[in-house]
């Protein structure tokens, strides 16, 4: 058991008596590894987990109501790079300072980007990451080279991307040109969404917080969104988010993709998908500009203030995301699976680059985001694919359902950018930003 040894070694020293906490979390693929190596963890402390595993969406509805009404649920919870500052600064997160002061698990091998994602204005640290990541263009290189398609060596426009994607489109053989995000969410289709808005040269607000979701960028990109889905896409998009397109494009029924970047470890990996020796990848498109057209987001874990077992949660937390763990990984699932954009260290270790050479590209890709200048015209707030205020979870809800009954047929763009921009106007009104 000397594996258990060497992940326990970063952890706190195990309790008087154990204790079981409640995880809720996602069900991706670096959160079911987590839950396959956790039980080393949990032998090695006495402490057990209850793991509570959720739909991406539903996870995000259970978690915000659950610290927000300080219900008591979960000891932790698997947030992001929006929610831990927010709710790091109202109190409903438990401070991880503290981890800076542990040598072993050395905070400052987290890139200082990520970490800075995870803090307050403050410099306080609300989670810990086990990845983060940036956006680019998964292709399927046999099928490129098949219709005699080049490959892009430079960020290519939307416009050229609609044309490289008719030509690779082959639904009578079971290959659609391109997936994307169609489900409705903040975080899920409107991940997609926002990048492309920006891109297109579009914006949320103007400087004075004037919502402008019925500007003619605006209409321009969710124009095309919808004219490429249904020229290309496969059918029944809208229930498909990043899990589901994810699943498509390793089945080989995608010619283009454009995701995560974490999920390279994914689609590279032979024992998951059925085109990991024919993906390659090239940059997200831009259009009118290229600020904000790649996104920043980073996965992480974080402790409820209203755990009981915040000492538990914490030797978790380090157990978790330590060098050692993210080591661990590479050895029982292949390094090619090790969770990306997170450790300088990892990131260096030649056994991931041996066998994960693009994690490099990864790494590069997630460094040329700017948060703080995602788009063409000058704006308030930071964030590429989110706005960093509360008020946004609800207004990027509502827009990513217009948007996705859109895609369906079930509303004209117009009428769901009007929908939209009302919404928002009543909304940031209610808020105090515009009066």
């Amino acid at each position: 058991m000397a594996g258990v040894a060497l992940l326990a070694s970063t952890a706190l020293a195990a309790p008087a008596f154990a204790e079981e906490i409640t995880v809720a979390t996602v069900n991706n693929a670096d959160m079911i590894v987590m839950q396959k190596l956790a039980p080393e963890w949990e032998e090695a402390t006495g402490n057990t987990i209850n793991w509570v595993v959720l739909e991406e969406n539903v996870l995000r509805q259970r978690t915000t109501q659950d610290i927000s009404t300080k219900g008591g649920s979960f000891d932790i919870i698997f947030i992001g790079a929006y929610e831990a500052p927010i709710w790091g600064a109202n109190g409903w997160l438990t401070p991880l300072n503290d981890f800076g002061d542990d040598a072993d698990y050395d905070l400052n091998d987290i890139f200082e980007l990520v970490r800075n994602g995870l803090s307050d204005k403050d410099g306080n640290l609300y989670a810990v990451p086990l990845y983060s990541e940036t956006s680019f263009t998964f292709y399927r290189a046999d099928l490129f080279e098949a219709a005699g398609v080049e490959a892009p060596t430079e960020q290519i426009t939307y416009t050229d991307f609609a044309d490289l994607v008719s030509k690779v489109h082959d639904p009578d053989n079971g290959v659609f040109g391109t997936c994307q995000r169609g489900k409705a969410g903040w975080g899920e289709n409107m991940a997609f969404v926002g990048p492309m808005v920006n891109a297109f040269g579009g914006r949320w607000f103007d400087m004075d917080w004037q919502p402008q979701i019925d500007s003619p960028e605006w209409n321009a990109a969710i124009t095309y969104y919808v004219d490429l889905m249904n020229n290309y896409g496969p059918p029944g998009a809208t229930a498909n988010g990043h899990n589901e397109n994810r699943a498509l494009f390793a089945d080989g029924k995608c010619a283009t993709w454009v995701d995560a970047t974490s999920a390279a470890n994914y689609i590279k990996n032979p024992a998951n998908s059925k085109v990991a020796e024919v993906t390659d990848f090239f940059q997200a498109p831009k259009q009118e500009t290229s600020n904000g057209t790649g996104w920043f987001w980073s996965w992480a874990l974080a402790i409820p203030a209203t755990s009981q077992k915040i000492d538990v949660a914490k030797d978790f937390l380090k157990w978790g995301t330590s060098k050692e763990y993210f080591q661990k990984v590479g050895e029982t699932e292949g390094w090619v699976a090790v969770p990306s954009g997170t450790r300088q260290s990892i990131h260096e270790d030649p056994r991931l680059l041996e066998a994960a050479p693009f994690a490099e590209t990864i790494k590069n890709a997630i460094f040329s985001v700017d948060p703080a200048n995602p788009t063409r015209d000058p704006v308030p707030y930071t964030g590429v694919q989110f706005v960093a205020i509360p008020e946004f979870q609800g207004i990027g809800n509502y827009v990513g359902q217009q948007i996705s009954a859109a895609l369906a047929g079930q509303s004209t763009v117009e009428e769901a950018l009007a929908n939209s921009q009302q919404f928002a106007v009543r909304e940031m009104t209610k808020a105090g930003y515009i009066k």
